[in-house]
């Protein structure tokens, strides 16, 4: 009896001891919640490096990743507080708005050494002027993608106007979101797209109602697949993305418009209130290994932030051609500045009026379908009880 006992306790004891070693190795694993834009990392596919496995080689901190389609939703899932996040990849003008709702903490940049290694250039911006807030991830601009066979414009004579040519109705692709499309707009009309005034918004919002009867779709991942497919000719794109599907089509050319085009900085940021600062710190300062900045870019196909990079040789071609187009643009590109709340407020509803004015018209179509097809049926039914109505006439 006392054997059996003995024997029962020191299983107790063993289990015991396996869930306090279990939960204290669960108590000293450090973690970093990441969130990024989808399709945004060097993932180790492709023989590329898979950086957030190299980032818990070098430091034993784990990464927990999770990917947003665009700001706004960005915004959104940090606004709910249902999830805390440490590291954050927002656009410029969605980081001044965080700024402004006081929703980032300030870097510790004693803590980044590797920060030395972002140009002067990418520093000190006007979303973020003091350079408190932000580390420079990617940065790219939004040129014309174009089907040469189709398009037999010279690639130095191509603006935002050919947006507006008759000639590619149903061929042409526009972004499906208001700032970039609406910026589009402004840069056919010369207007900035920061302009503060909402009747220079209004313009721009005009202009695409006039271009819808040529649109085939407003899209934005798609069009990857749609320009791929030669299902269109005509679309807005980002340059990164750009160089790579031209890798995949040669019949495709990507030109930025004379007339000039909006550039934008992707930044790297902590949330207010991050549980994990210290490893949001330490993944950061990783991100800006040139190595790992190389890696990234190598594989998403937007520029680096560090001239070292820009520069290596290892880079493949197509980013030598990028660079070249970004180059050739020098002074003629504009970043999206942060909008007043009223101000976005009426963007989003002249945004609805584009498109609901679009659907307004397949609507419309199907209801004068529906009631054709209604007097018809009625028709026929009215006929036939008439003719049944003879025939029972004739036989008395």
């Amino acid at each position: 009896m006392k054997k059996i006992a003995v024997i029962l306790w020191s299983g107790v004891f063993i289990t015991s001891a396996i869930f306090f070693f279990i939960n204290n190795s669960r108590a000293k694993q450090r973690t970093v919640n990441v969130y990024n834009w989808g399709e945004f990392i060097s993932d180790g596919k492709d023989g590329s490096i898979d950086v957030n496995r190299e980032f818990t080689k070098r430091t034993g901190i784990k990464v927990n990743y999770n990917t947003y389609q665009n700001n706004e939703s960005l915004l959104a899932k940090l606004r709910s507080g249902g999830i805390n996040y440490d590291v954050i990849i927002p656009s410029d003008y969605m980081i001044a708005k965080l700024i402004e709702y006081n929703m980032l903490e300030k870097l510790d940049f004693d803590k980044l050494p590797n920060f030395n290694y972002i140009d002067p250039e990418f520093r000190n911006l006007i979303y973020d002027p003091q350079n408190a807030y932000s580390v420079p991830y990617v940065w790219g601009t939004v040129g014309i993608i174009y089907n040469k066979r189709v398009v037999d414009i010279p690639a130095d004579e191509i603006t935002w106007d050919i947006f507006w040519d008759k000639k590619y109705k149903g061929k042409i692709l526009m972004f499906d979101n208001p700032r970039d499309a609406l910026a589009i707009a402004q840069l056919a009309l010369g207007i900035s797209v920061n302009d503060l005034s909402q009747s220079n918004f209004e313009k721009a919002a005009r202009k695409l109602r006039e271009q819808k009867p040529l649109v085939q779709a407003y899209v934005m991942d798609q069009i990857f697949d749609k320009m791929s497919n030669e299902e269109a000719a005509l679309a807005p794109y980002y340059t990164g993305d750009a160089i790579i599907l031209i890798k995949k089509n040669p019949k495709l050319n990507v030109v930025i418009p004379k007339n000039g085009t909006t550039k934008f900085i992707d930044s790297m940021c902590i949330p207010k209130g991050a549980e994990h600062y210290n490893e949001a710190l330490q993944y950061i300062n990783f991100m800006c290994d040139p190595r790992i900045s190389k890696a990234n870019s190598k594989k998403i196909g937007y520029s680096s932030p560090e001239k070292i990079v820009r520069e290596d040789v290892a880079l493949a071609s197509e980013h030598y051609v990028l660079n070249e187009i970004n180059k050739q643009i020098d002074g003629k590109t504009q970043f999206f500045n942060g909008l007043p709340d009223d101000l976005n407020r009426k963007i989003e509803e002249m945004w609805v009026l584009v498109k609901v004015g679009q659907e307004s018209k397949s609507l419309e179509l199907i209801c004068t379908i529906f009631i054709l097809l209604l007097i018809l049926v009625t028709s026929f039914f009215r006929k036939k009880m008439k003719n049944k109505k003879n025939k029972s006439t004739t036989a008395k």
